[in-house]
């Protein structure tokens, strides 16, 4: 066999993963900075010198085929490492580096963005790029080296660092809690009960924690954003069970109540990030800081 023809040029496979990604030629020649039919004359290129049909088209649209498919997820793979080596390489030339980081919206902008300063102090030369996300990152396609997220367990395939386990408290107006001179567990079940969508059960397992029958629940509406949700108790919409370290400042300032002790949930904050990225030294600065930090 010609190795030759298994080792097509950069070039073709650049045009190839990005229309594969987009499954358009548009949208890929935008990206590159190429014309879209300079785009499909690498595609054709690439699928005659491998043999195989990557995409159907259709009229002037493309799709992958199943082959087609299979090759861009491996090849997504292959051009990530490339390109982490690449960052490796220039950030270990330079004593500096670029860490693309995506995080929690509420955790990124009340816990990490106040205390950034500090770790640019240490590292003056690095520079991290935040990008909030709520939902799973798809580290081949996203472009992001890192991410903060929550969870009950560490993600199949990526590389885990256990930051913080997630504590809860009930937060309310301080209107809200001067309606009731003496507030206990039960007093939850006359209150309109806010909730972040992504952690649907939570007050379920407080009422459970508390022996209290989950009938007696007054559920209100969900959040997309926990942010959102601090910002509809301190309105006095209703009550929300929330992280502590994403409330410390309102309660120290009074601007929000909390009733109880803490309530540990089932979840945990974690660092995570693929296995080719380990040695990244932006990445590994970032990490070492943070898990001091927490």
């Amino acid at each position: 066999m010609n190795y030759r023809h298994l080792t097509p040029s950069m070039s073709l496979l650049l045009a190839f993963e990005a229309a594969a990604r987009h499954e358009s030629y548009t949208r890929a020649a935008v990206e590159l900075s190429l014309t879209q039919s300079a785009v499909s004359r690498q595609v054709q290129a690439l699928e005659q010198q491998l043999g195989l049909t990557l995409f159907r088209r259709e009229g002037r649209h493309v799709q992958l085929t199943d082959v087609g498919r299979l090759y861009q997820r491996e090849m997504s793979h292959a051009l990530g490492l490339i390109r982490s080596a690449t960052l490796q390489a220039l950030a270990y030339q330079s004593g500096s580096g670029t860490l693309r980081l995506a995080t929690l919206p509420t955790f990124g902008s009340k816990w990490l963005l106040p205390r950034l300063h500090d770790f640019y102090k240490s590292h003056p030369g690095m520079l991290v790029h935040i990008h909030s996300r709520i939902d799973a990152i798809d580290f081949e396609t996203s472009g992001i080296d890192a991410a903060i997220v929550v969870g009950s367990a560490d993600l199949p395939g990526l590389i885990s660092h256990r930051l913080h386990m997630e504590e809860l408290l009930v937060i309310m107006s301080p209107d809200a809690a001067l309606a009731h001179e003496d507030w206990q567990a039960q007093h939850l079940a006359q209150q309109m009960l806010l909730n972040v969508a992504n952690n649907a059960t939570v007050w379920g397992e407080w009422f459970s924690h508390h022996g209290l029958p989950h009938r007696l629940m007054r559920l209100g509406p969900n959040f997309e954003l926990t942010s959102h949700l601090i910002q509809a108790v301190r309105a006095g919409i209703g009550i929300g069970l929330v992280p502590r370290i994403l409330v410390s400042d309102e309660l120290a300032n009074g601007e929000l109540i909390s009733l109880g002790q803490p309530f540990a949930s089932q979840r945990s904050y974690y660092l995570v990030y693929p296995p080719r990225n380990e040695r990244l030294p932006s990445l590994i600065a970032f990490r070492t800081w943070l898990l001091q930090q927490l």
